[in-house]
């Protein structure tokens, strides 16, 4: 079945053309995300998507199914402040949504009597229990717990994942998810792969989590220079078909170019008045240099800052403990970290990351222990928190207000203009305001602020963060070969693993360990260890009580019964531990945690059958 459709859409953005002509498809059960830099048109695309804009051109065609529902998570959500977080989750005009809202709010007000009884009444009428269930493991999955906080007091992250739970509770037919990923963490970010992956799921993305697209994703569509590309296979077919596509566009140009110049040559020995049999030769030379000027550009650049040089004391921590009333952020931290060192911060969101690195750069002192800081360390920081650019101000100003030369490592300079073109900021928009770039652009300048100061000790706080995937791509570059050490804080998979050497993972309650290797290294580590629920199983077994030795009134037949009972009981125990490891399965479905649940209950049911019955056989020895 068609969703969508789109063809022959051109649209322009002043005098800037976004899209020439492009054509995109939609059918049920397909997976497709957008690839685009920031700034050409990936949010108006998704406006013509949802019907928002419309195309330029008269015999443009946009199709969109009426008969499908569509949900859409936009990349920055907005919600009535006021509203709490049921109130958002939950509106809804689906009788099964509201229903299920009118019991969690009997729940939480502890209802009862005939008042509670009707909710449940409803509930058993449109069976809407299933879908209970469905609901409770998405907001489980996304860490929200407060159903009664405001959502004017959120973080933008905690906004976003209330959004992501809204529209996938709604389960529409039609998924349109602008950066998903964005505010989740690593555990949150796996579900997502797996829920998303169902067959019965259409989703168009735009993301630049790379591991994400590889996982998810079956169709990608790349828009570069007004032209939409269409790659029918997941992230790492789309590299390769692109790469082939470069080379045969270099091989193209490069025969363009000397086709060009032996015309060039022409031209410039024929006499200025030219006849007419000539004319269609001059005519075919300027067509062939405007076909050769439009050659996409390609970014194969690389930065090269100069940073300041390391002494031999970097950052020293002795011991270091920070506390927040009963919440520990780090506790009783010892490290010295050494030249070009290259660290990953990784742990779930609130578990004190952003208080570790500012103990590091000394904007807050320990409550225990000591930071000791080089005297030759110039930090540079870069966090969605200390964003703020001067709106007011033109591209190329805030770089000169910042510095009139930008020296590089190899001992050459660069004036503010090179500098922000190389960082994919053309001539043209280098003279545009702050206040007119795309979020991705601004997080990209913002970003140049920081590396511009060519500091020694790097600090990158959820960098990729909106970033598009061809920014990201060069800054990973300047970073593989950064001379200075690095901490990156990040939910991005791939970012870590191609970029770090070890971890400190936050494992919660100030613990901090020190993990020697990359991040792919570590889950699966972490996937082999037993869970708490199966440590206790392990180590602190239920214990039932034995009967004592001597049962007078015990038959032989009860003695065995008991007997039975105790091994009974206990393969029913481990049994009931293996299903409740199951649930800390990230690629889980909703499915399974239905039918776990159910053999569950069952299971303790009839743990709490046989433990009566041997409460009845041991009462009678006594």
């Amino acid at each position: 079945m068609n969703y969508l459709t789109l063809e022959h859409i051109t649209k322009n953005y002043g005098e800037k053309q976004l899209f020439d002509d492009i054509t995109l498809h939609i059918d049920k059960g397909q997976k497709i995300a957008l690839v685009a830099k920031n700034g050409t048109g990936k949010s108006t695309l998704l406006k013509v998507l949802l019907g928002k804009e419309t195309s330029e051109r008269e015999d443009s065609n946009i199709f969109i199914n009426k008969s499908i529902t569509v949900g859409l998570l936009p990349q920055e959500p907005e919600f009535n402040p006021t509203d709490t977080v049921l109130d958002t989750v939950f509106n809804s005009d689906n009788p099964h949504l509201k229903t299920i809202r009118e019991y969690e709010e009997a729940m939480i007000l502890g209802k009862h009597g005939d008042e509670l009884q009707a909710v449940l009444d409803r509930m058993d009428d449109l069976k809407a229990w299933d879908f209970e269930v469905r609901i409770k493991e998405i907001l489980t999955r996304l860490n929200i717990r407060d159903m009664h906080q405001e959502m004017g007091t959120m973080s933008g992250g905690q906004q976003k994942r209330v959004a992501l739970a809204k529209v996938l509770i709604e389960e529409p037919d039609f998924l349109i998810l602008d950066e998903p990923t964005n505010h989740l963490d690593v555990d949150m970010i796996e579900w997502l792969e797996n829920y998303l992956s169902q067959p019965n799921k259409t989703v168009f993305m735009i993301t630049h989590d790379r591991y994400f697209l590889d996982r998810v994703c079956n169709v990608i569509y790349e828009l570069e220079n007004t032209h939409l590309f269409k790659y029918k296979g997941n992230y790492s077919y789309y590299l390769e078909k692109k790469a082939e596509r470069g080379e045969i566009e270099l091989a193209t140009r490069d025969k363009s170019r000397k086709l060009l110049q032996r015309e060039l040559e022409w031209i410039r020995k024929q006499p200025k008045a030219r006849g007419t049999k000539s004319k269609s030769r001059v005519d075919a030379f300027y067509d062939l240099k405007d076909k050769n000027s439009n050659f996409r550009q390609t970014t194969d650049f690389k930065l090269e800052f100069k940073s300041e040089r390391l002494g031999k004391k970097i950052v020293e921590c002795h011991n270091v403990s920070k506390f927040y009333g009963d919440f520990t952020a780090v506790k009783g931290f010892s490290y010295k970290f050494k030249k070009k060192e290259k660290a990953g911060i990784v742990g779930p969101n609130g578990v004190g990351k952003s208080t570790f690195v500012k103990l590091l750069t000394k904007e807050i002192k320990p409550d225990t222990g000591k930071v000791v800081v080089g005297d030759t360390i110039v930090f540079g920081h870069y966090n969605q928190e200390g964003m703020q650019l001067n709106e007011d101000k033109r591209v190329i100003d805030v770089v000169r207000d910042i510095a009139e030369e930008i020296p590089l490592s190899n001992g050459t300079k660069l004036s503010p203009a090179a500098f922000l073109e190389k960082f994919l900021f053309s001539r043209k928009q280098q003279r545009v305001y702050v206040s007119q770039l795309s979020g991705g652009e601004k997080r990209r300048l913002y970003l140049l602020t920081v590396l511009v100061k060519n500091p020694n000790f790097l600090i990158l706080d959820e960098p990729t963060n909106d970033l598009d995937i061809v920014t990201l791509n060069i800054l990973e570059e300047f970073l593989l070969d950064y001379p200075g050490c690095l901490i990156i804080i990040s939910h991005d998979r791939y970012f870590l693993d191609k970029l770090t050497d070890h971890l400190f993972v936050f494992e919660g309650k100030g613990n901090i360990k020190d993990w020697n290797g990359n991040y792919r290294e570590y889950r699966e580590w972490k996937r082999e260890q037993p869970t708490e629920t199966a440590k206790e199983s392990q180590t602190v077994k239920k214990e039932i009580p034995k009967p004592r030795d001597n049962q007078p009134k015990l038959s032989y037949q009860q003695k065995r019964e008991i007997n039975k009972l105790e091994k009974e009981i206990e393969k029913l125990e481990e049994k009931k531990s293996l299903i409740s490891e199951k649930f800390n399965d990230p690629a889980i479905t909703p499915e399974e945690i239905k039918d776990f649940s159910i053999e569950l209950n069952q299971i303790n049911d009839k743990i709490e059958e046989k433990e009566m019955r041997w409460m009845e056989l041991a009462d009678m020895s006594g």
